[in-house]
């Protein structure tokens, strides 16, 4: 983007790549995805959000991946495998089923199975047109790819334990231990380098298909990392650690209207003071990867860069935690002077104090609405229509509210009520009525997740925080992609709100 701010009024749609159709038990890079890309351009979209893209940790979340710099090899297109030659119409055929919902039990090895074939058959000589491709990735992504394919090799040798439980010389990177291993895993290890280098390759494909049909890409970098990631692993100095490699404190976010006790994320803090004396140049590294994949980043947890919720390390909940100051400005604008503009999207949701506020302001960077939260629940009147400014993003829900329809359900009749008198068309067409108030608002951007324009209810919910089992699962059928009552509705409210900008 050429500025650091939205200055057009635009909208998109919110959905993970996992949650795309196909035959492979779970979304992916491949003909689904080219093919929702046209979709979003039939029906006038400038824009598809995602969540993070990177492989997934605990609980099958995006939000918990061993590295903040890697792909999902979960993502994998078998047949663009196949058109690589690297796999087979027999290989595709084994991993595929068609299934509701992502069943990571049966997803995750035969993905497994499916990348250890194509590495094979890679070593045997196939697919020789990505021999170049290959040996230039490695090399422009080794300062990142070589710590991470160790890690991932140590860990699939020990039976996916966590790094701090790996024998002592690897857990503190002995240089011995590390070598032995290297030697040892050899193989291994180069089957995740090309993993990942099939996930860019595969990327690289989509994102170019997007850019001709004049679609950009949102991604989504968490604010915090994964304890069990190589990011830890690898450069525990830029983490509050004691000896032991542990951490003092966690991550959190102290008792509110949703939960009593707070919630306890557990993910390590940062030691911003060793960050800033490298002049935060491992951020800087995050944004510019991040940038690579995306045309435009949200920030989850924006906060925490002004102020963080920390946690003492072993608690059981997150109601003894402390704020602490985070790097506030120094660290936007050393990654505004490195990149040269900040194209982020600041997640202001939760305790939002005034110096939060003037701190996305100073960097003129769009916040976050939600509907559901002007009319439903925590009641937050920052959340009505009428108080927006125009450098905003305005959604429906987010991945982790309900669907419009789960919600609308479940309020109670003073709420409905407000809700009805604030947008009358609301109780004839309560998911529409909402969608439209975003449409309609001043918000520069507007962003609808697709459970909502399918009209679905609480069993299309993606994610329920707080909760350990259950989420990430959702999938959108290839017959609700294809139906063309929403795509055209979803067409003439761009025309009536004006978000057809010029593309």
């Amino acid at each position: 983007m050429a500025s650091d701010r939205l200055d057009r009024r635009t909208s998109g749609v919110l959905l993970h790549p996992t949650s795309l159709p196909g035959p492979f038990g779970i979304g992916d890079l491949g003909p689904h995805a080219h093919s929702w890309i046209d979709t979003l351009a039939k029906a006038g979209q400038r824009w598809w959000q995602m969540l993070p893209v990177g492989p997934t940790g605990y609980g099958d979340s995006p939000y918990q991946s061993p590295s903040t710099f890697a792909g999902n090899p979960n993502l994998l297109s078998p047949e663009q495998l196949a058109e690589d030659g690297l796999c087979s119409p027999t290989n595709a055929a084994e991993v595929a089923w068609p299934d509701a919902f992502v069943n990571y039990e049966l997803v995750i090895p035969n993905k497994r199975q499916l990348l250890h074939r194509a590495w094979k058959l890679f070593q045997a000589g196939h697919a020789n047109h990505l021999q170049l491709l290959f040996a230039s990735f490695r090399k422009e992504t080794e300062w990142w790819l070589d710590d991470y394919a160790l890690f991932a090799a140590i860990k699939d040798s020990l039976d996916e334990v966590a790094w701090w439980h790996w024998p002592k010389p690897l857990a503190f990177r002995d240089p011995a231990a590390l070598n032995a291993s290297a030697v040892k895993l050899a193989d291994e290890i180069d089957a995740h380098r090309f993993g990942q280098f099939l996930f860019f390759h595969q990327w690289g494909r989509l994102r170019e298909h997007a850019r001709k049909a004049g679609i950009q890409l949102i991604g989504d970098l968490p604010v915090y990392v994964a304890l069990d990631s190589t990011d830890v692993w690898a450069r525990p100095e830029l983490f509050l650690l004691d000896r032991d490699k542990q951490p003092v404190v966690v991550s959190g976010v102290p008792p509110d209207y949703f939960c009593a006790t707070g919630q306890l994320w557990g993910n390590p803090i940062y030691d911003w003071d060793a960050l800033k004396r490298t002049g935060y140049s491992w951020w800087v590294d995050r944004l510019r990867a991040a940038l690579k994949l995306f045309d435009l980043v949200r920030i989850d947890h924006f906060r925490g860069l002004e102020a963080y919720w920390a946690v003492p390390a072993g608690d059981s909940t997150a109601e003894r935690g402390t704020w602490s100051p985070g790097p506030r400005g120094d660290l936007l604008d050393a990654m505004r002077k490195a990149i040269g503009s900040l194209p982020i999207i600041a997640e202001d949701l939760g305790f939002i104090t005034a110096d939060v506020d003037a701190l996305r302001e100073e960097f003129h960077l769009p916040g976050m609405r939600i509907l559901q939260f002007a009319f439903g629940g925590a009641v937050e009147p920052r959340f009505l229509p009428h108080r927006f400014d125009e450098n905003l993003v305005v959604y429906t829900g987010t991945h982790d509210n309900d669907t419009t329809r789960g919600w609308y359900e479940k309020l109670t009749d003073a709420e409905r009520s407000d809700f009805h008198k604030y947008a009358p068309d609301a109780a004839a067409h309560p998911v529409g009525a909402l969608i439209r108030l975003a449409w309609a608002s001043v918000a520069d951007l507007a962003i609808v997740p697709l459970q909502d324009l399918l009209g679905q209810g609480s069993e299309a919910r993606i994610n329920k925080p707080g909760t350990k089992t259950g989420n990430w699962r959702w999938r959108a059928s290839s017959q609700d992609l294809a139906k063309s009552d929403w795509i055209d509705w979803l067409a003439e409210l761009n025309r009536t709100y004006e978000r057809n900008a010029a593309k």
